[in-house]
């Protein structure tokens, strides 16, 4: 950072003070930094690189009508107003560019709206801008800043109803050929009492803010400024200072007005500037500006009132490094140097850090899409890692994303083989309506100890045929939860024989045709409400992966919303299709024609009658003394354990052994049917399986609408990655000159 030189034309066009201080530094040819830092400053500014990452500045701070402005006037050659009512009501930023390629200078002002402003506030302030060639004069300076009163909403003569002071910051940028670079901010003055009418209690704290927030940049330079007819002890600025720069590192301290300071009151000024009281680092310099009346009358220049002032008895002994605007400059110099040096390697640091987080967030934006090729490839890549995603899922290949590490329905393949198993257990357990009988009394017996039942069940022991909650977009998709009770005991027998004897004909020892179909429906009623809820579970299953894969992958919000809107249709066409093959693989095990080539359905038929007898004889056997025939039984007792049966009890016990037989078949059939083509074919591995919809052909049918809906960048991230590209390539710029 270097301190604008002011050339003899600016100077001329303001006040005298400013001339003749423009006069002695042009004889001098002074700058405030050397040259080796000269060159990086430039470019850092010209880059911008301000705007993301803290560089050293001037910050003048003090209470109000401490004389910052005619300080900063002798400095930069601006002329400041100096009208009460258009004292600082807002922080200046005032930055001068050297533009080697300028051919001469221009001035440009704008206004930088406050953070949280509204985006109608915003836009208003940045249209706003005025530019001005050459200089500044006094009235020109003052109407402008009247014009940014009228601007940013401030009170005024004419309506006393706005606020008094802004956070916005108006801005100068001063550029030209022979200008250094200096960047200093003005901030309004602070002060302690409230003005009826004027001023408030928040306005107060608002400017003590202001204040902090630019003190608080640790590599701005504090130019605290204090009337020297004041206890400097008691200034808010200082206390201030203290606070945000305890070692004294960055702050220079300026007396201003010691033309105010009472008569033998010198020693006390002359303790502060040789450090005896309230030393600081760089200490302290005093300074007289020209008052009101010399600005009116316009026959003496600073150079003449400091010289007045030192032939004073008492301000002769002021060191002369330590008096006047010029002693200023120079002590600036070696503060702006010193800051300079101290800082640039931390610069360097949060000029990187800056860049890598820049990088990250726009990365985060993902890949450019304005027009519908880049729209096309991004849904492409996207289509590619949900694919591969969905393979590894119905794999179980969980290791080769962390996807599969957020939460468990990520995990398909685990998932649907759990709620197989489920499906299994309440076919096995619960599918049927009376409970088969395998025991070895006869069905005589059984007759006479049944008991009439009900299939509805106690509620405590009921169970749903649902397991997985699904969301609201499917409700008119999937069946709904039902309450199944468990088998009737003991009461099968009866049932059959009520079915038998309601179905007899004028068939000859054998029973009706129609009677087994019948039966079979009645046992197996109950496997449409367990099917129809485990097949919706899958859906379920299905469809929260696959909208969490996306929203996972997506990141966008807006992009997996509109996916899904698209695909919705679709998805839910290809559930119905699974929820009708099962209805289709319901109605074909339960219609009138049962048939099975299972060995399984034979071999039980055959063994039962045997294993019944084997179950009534096994007490009645023993050993025959003989090794080679083993256990014998007599065949009385053969005779005693099998009383003969009518031929009603005979035809149930045929009716239950062949009921029982075709339906284990059946069940073990359907199990594995619905498992294989609904579950699998229709809605996990099969060629249009719902996981398969998001493919290349699915995007290539997008329209361009639909493109630009789903992965078009909106108005605020094309605003987003416009920005973050231009930090980007200013940030890379600033990169390269601090290498």
């Amino acid at each position: 950072m270097v301190l604008v030189q002011p050339t003899q034309t600016s100077l001329d066009a303001t006040s005298s003070d400013a001339t003749e201080t423009m006069k002695e530094s042009t004889s001098n040819n002074a700058h405030l930094t050397d040259p080796s830092l000269l060159e990086k400053f430039d470019k850092l500014f010209a880059c911008n690189v301000g705007d993301y990452v803290a560089l050293p500045q001037l910050v003048a701070v003090g209470d109000q009508s401490s004389g910052k402005s005619s300080i900063l006037e002798g400095l930069t050659g601006l002329p400041f107003p100096r009208d009460s009512t258009l004292c600082t009501r807002f922080a200046t930023q005032i930055i001068f560019r050297r533009a080697s390629g300028q051919v001469g200078r221009s001035i440009r002002a704008s206004i930088k709206p406050a953070p949280q402003s509204d985006p109608e506030c915003v836009a208003r302030l940045k249209a706003w801008s005025r530019c001005e060639s050459a200089y500044l004069d006094p009235k020109a300076f003052s109407d402008m800043i009247n014009e940014v009163h009228t601007v940013m909403g401030i009170r005024s003569l004419d309506d006393k109803s706005k606020p008094t002071f802004s956070r916005h910051i108006f801005r100068l940028e001063i550029s030209g050929p022979n200008e250094d670079h200096l960047a200093v901010i003005d901030v309004p003055g602070i002060f302690k009492s409230v003005t009826p009418g004027v001023t408030t209690k928040h306005d107060i704290d608002m400017v003590r803010g202001m204040v902090q927030e630019h003190m608080g940049n640790p590599r701005s330079i504090i130019l605290a400024v204090v009337p020297a007819n004041v206890d400097a002890a008691t200034q808010e600025v200082i206390e201030r200072a203290r606070e945000v720069d305890p070692e004294g590192q960055r702050t220079l301290g300026v007396l201003t007005k010691p033309d105010l300071v009472d008569r033998g009151a010198e020693h006390n000024v002359l303790d502060l500037i040789t450090g005896k009281t309230m030393p600081l680092r760089h200490g302290w310099v005093l300074v007289r500006s020209l008052g009101k009346s010399e600005l009116a009358t316009g026959d003496k220049t600073r150079a003449d009132i400091e010289a007045e002032l030192r032939s004073r008895p008492g301000w002769g002994l002021v060191p002369a490094d330590r008096f006047g605007i010029e002693s200023l400059r120079q002590r600036l110099q070696e503060t702006v140097t010193e800051n300079a040096r101290r800082e640039f390697p931390r610069i360097r640091v949060d000029i990187n850090k800056k860049l890598k987080e820049t990088q990250a967030s726009l990365l985060a934006l993902g890949q450019e899409r304005l027009n519908r090729s880049q729209q096309i490839d991004f849904l492409l890549d996207l289509v590619a890692k949900y694919q591969e995603v969905m393979s590894n899922a119905l794999r179980g290949n969980y290791g080769a994303n962390s996807i599969f590490d957020k939460v468990k329905r990520f995990r398909l393949a685990t998932t649907v083989i759990e709620r197989n198993e489920q499906f299994r257990s309440d076919m096995m357990n619960l599918g049927h309506v009376y409970n088969f009988r395998t025991g070895t009394e006869s069905s005589q017996s059984l007759l006479s100890r049944a008991r009439v039942r009900t299939d509805e069940g106690n509620e405590e022991n009921m169970v749903s045929t649902r397991k997985i909650d699904s969301t609201v977009e499917l409700n008119d998709v999937l069946y709904g939860p039902e309450l199944i009770s468990p088998p009737v005991e003991d009461d099968i027998y009866s049932w059959l024989e009520a079915e038998y004897l309601g179905s007899r004909g004028f068939e000859l020892g054998t029973l009706n045709s129609s009677l087994l179909p019948t039966v079979m429906k009645r046992q197996s009623k109950k496997w449409g409400s367990i099917a129809l809820g485990y097949i919706s579970d899958i859906i379920a299953l299905v469809n929260a992966c696959i909208v969490s894969v996306l929203t996972d992958l997506c990141q966008d919000g807006r992009m997996s919303r509109g996916l899904l809107a698209i695909m919705m249709d679709d998805l839910q066409k290809k559930y119905t299709n699974a929820i009708a093959h099962t209805q289709f693989l319901l109605e074909n095990e339960r219609n009138d024609t049962l048939i099975s080539l299972h060995p399984s359905f034979v071999e039980t038929l055959q063994t039962c009658p045997d294993s019944k007898m084997q179950k009534c004889i096994a007490d009645k056997t023993f050993s025959a003394g003989n090794a080679a025939l083993g256990k014998v039984v007599r065949v009385e007792d053969i005779k005693a354990a099998l009383p003969g049966i009518g031929n009603r009890e005979y035809m149930v016990q045929q009716i239950h052994d062949i009921l029982h037989s075709y339906y284990n078949v059946a069940m073990s059939r359907f199990i594995d049917n619905v498992c294989m083509q609904s579950a699998n074919y229709f809605l996990l591995s099969g060629p249009s399986s719902p996981l398969k919809l998001l493919s290349p052909t699915f995007v290539y049918r997008l329209s361009e609408q639909e493109l630009a809906g789903i992965v078009g960048d909106d108005p605020v991230i094309k605003r987003q990655r416009l920005q973050l590209m231009k930090e980007i390539e200013e940030l890379e710029v600033a990169k390269k000159i601090l290498l």
